[in-house]
């Protein structure tokens, strides 16, 4: 029995990512040769190809990705100008009488770099730097240090402004609108970026207060996290530390909520907001550097997203969505089912891809398809909610050994003396709870759509 090409061409994108060639053009040039021998056996129209142009002008132009360049530049704007570690060293004074209050302070701060910046490898990098040598200092066992660093550095990822929840905003809008369309409802309803933001907020809480929780409990046991020595900072110290980002958080995160700025403008007014904070800490040469970083990471997502945008023309061409949907129709559980297999499988790529492969290229394939599948009461999914689930799943595959990149991040940065090992041991229990979040979120989806409703009555 032959293998289909559709089938094929997938197993063999994801063979040859989780070698180590480079993503996006892994995600163009695989596509391209299976079109061809698609072309060849007579199982793909090549007239499909001229549809490329098109579609790659679509996501050149496309309103929501053309903000992403703006988050980039803020948060490496925020990563350089060392607010971050005048924000820590406030936060640990802070909580420096509460049982575990060094690595409470990590999460707290890692929290506020999420909703800054939006870039977990920045967050993780900067935390690796300013807290992974005070806490071993103070005692704190390395894997503990090392799981507190890491996790904290993701929350990026679910807390918005973050550049995973941009990206998933936009293939969920699509998915939702074709699923509309396929149903004949030919003024389909659309999904905003905003309402992915007010969606993962109340999660992205839940998965901090988890967290401390996690931390306070932990720290009695013999291997406890000791207390930080330092003194209660002054209110003004607070103040002062905490002031400018929480107002640029506000203004960024409120204007799009609010609905009176678009992402793409909130994302400006952050960036110059930014350069503000950071104009007496940044010199020309640190500024330069800067620039050339932020195009670097730019130019890096939007080849993934133009890879994506053929591979998702070529595996349709060759029948993909069809059998996808066949697989999931088939699957036992129904909707429930369907979703938990989907979750499952994410959640196993996660251990060998990146976020953004696993948005591009699984995420267009299954969310038509599950958006399309009643729930119990006959109600449709909705797209709020299953965005908020593939983003707290994509959340734990920073963590996942063995290519987990927070792992990387920090294996970079931290002391060689430390083994590989510690970082592994000491991210388990934080991944533990990310999918105890996950499990919350899947059973309760209030969670992920009060604050939407409440917001824009969605």
């Amino acid at each position: 029995m032959s293998v289909p090409l559709d089938l094929l061409l997938l197993v063999t994108l994801v063979a040859t990512l989780m070698v180590g060639y480079p993503v996006g053009l892994t995600l163009g040039g695989v596509s391209v040769i299976f079109a061809a021998l698609g072309v060849v056996l007579g199982e793909f129209d090549p007239v499909l190809l001229f549809a490329l142009p098109s579609r790659l002008f679509g996501v050149m132009t496309n309103s929501v990705l053309v903000s992403i360049p703006l988050f980039v530049f803020m948060g490496l704007v925020l990563e350089r100008s060392k607010l971050a570690e005048e924000m820590l060293d406030a936060s640990a004074n802070l909580f420096s009488g509460l049982r575990g209050g060094l690595l409470v302070s990590v999460v707290v701060v890692g929290a506020m770099m999420a909703a800054s910046t939006g870039i977990v490898g920045a967050s993780v990098v900067t935390l690796g730097l300013l807290a992974l040598p005070g806490m071993l200092r103070n005692g704190v066992p390395p894997h503990l240090a090392a799981g507190t660093v890491a996790a904290s550095g993701t929350l990026g990822q679910i807390i918005p402004p973050s550049i995973v929840l941009i990206v998933l905003g936009d293939q969920m809008s699509n998915a939702w609108q074709k699923m509309q369309l396929d149903a004949g409802e030919f003024a389909p309803e659309t999904v905003s970026i905003a309402d992915l933001f007010a969606g993962a907020l109340l999660p992205g809480l839940l998965i901090v207060g988890l967290f401390v929780t996690y931390l306070m409990v932990l720290a009695p046991r013999p291997l406890r996290a000791p207390e930080n020595p330092g003194v209660r900072p002054q209110s003004i110290e607070l103040l002062r530390a905490f002031l400018a980002p929480t107002v640029l958080i506000m203004i960024v995160l409120g204007s799009i909520l609010l609905g009176v700025a678009t992402p793409s403008e909130a994302a400006g007014i952050g960036a110059v907001g930014a350069l503000l904070l950071a104009r007496k800490r940044l010199d020309k040469s640190a500024l330069n550097n800067l620039l050339a970083d932020s195009v670097h990471l730019i130019s890096m997502i939007f080849l993934i997203v133009i890879g994506a945008s053929i591979f998702s023309l070529v595996f349709r061409g060759l029948g993909g969505e069809e059998t996808i949907t066949a697989l999931l129709s088939d699957l036992p559980g129904g909707t429930y089912g369907a979703l938990i297999i989907v979750m499952l499988v994410i959640f196993g790529l996660g251990f060998f891809l990146e976020f953004l492969e696993i948005s591009l290229v699984v995420v267009p394939l299954v969310a038509p398809i599950l958006l399309a599948m009643p729930l119990a009461d006959g109600s449709a999914m909705s797209p709020i909610w299953l965005g908020v689930l593939i983003a707290i799943n994509l959340q734990t595959s920073f963590l996942t050994p063995p290519f987990g990149l927070s792992l990387f991040y920090l294996r970079s940065v931290a002391d060689q003396s430390m083994p590989t090992t510690a970082l592994y041991r000491g991210v388990i229990p934080f991944v533990a709870l990310q999918l105890l979040a996950l499990a919350c979120v899947m059973i309760w989806p209030d969670i992920a759509t009060i604050l939407p409703q409440w917001l824009y009555g969605e």
